[in-house]
């Protein structure tokens, strides 16, 4: 099974359109993602669906709904991966191996576990501190290219 990617990408959206000084398409904003703007205009119908994000349709101006003060990695992953589950359980082993049926049943206290430590940390990680952070590098890189360039 391939890991989902769409929280990252969301969180990626997310913060190209907070830095954007003008309007912005889903077309460059695949072209970052380096993917197709359809899956980026998905992503960003969940997220407007959310409350997250503010769109109109034929407009080429989202905006943040949300302050990013707001907005936690939590958030956006139930967003994106329509689950709660980080490790869900296999539900769907050979009910006649009695063993089967006590492995699932001993992963799950563990499992629970992890979920509840992944979701508080989640929780914690605010994406204003990131955008702040990416904003930085991004202002750095900006000034050295111009500083390159005189």
């Amino acid at each position: 099974m391939l890991a989902s990617t769409r929280t990252a990408d969301a969180i990626h959206i997310l913060v190209l359109i907070s830095l954007a000084e003008t309007s912005i398409t889903s077309q460059s904003l695949a072209t970052s993602l380096v993917s197709h703007p359809s899956h980026v205009r998905r992503l960003m119908s969940l997220l407007r669906n959310s409350g997250i994000l503010k769109t109109s349709r034929g407009k080429a101006e989202p905006m943040l709904q949300r302050a990013p003060s707001q907005i936690t990695l939590w958030d956006v992953y139930q967003i994106m991966e329509n689950t709660t589950r980080l490790l869900p359980l296999d539900t769907h082993t050979n009910p006649d191996c009695h063993d089967g049926v006590h492995i699932q049943l001993a992963l799950q206290d563990s499992f629970d576990e992890l979920q509840q430590q992944f979701k508080k940390e989640m929780k914690e990680v605010i994406l204003e501190k990131k955008f702040r952070i990416i904003r930085s590098v991004w202002r750095n890189r900006t000034l050295q290219t111009v500083t390159e360039s005189s």
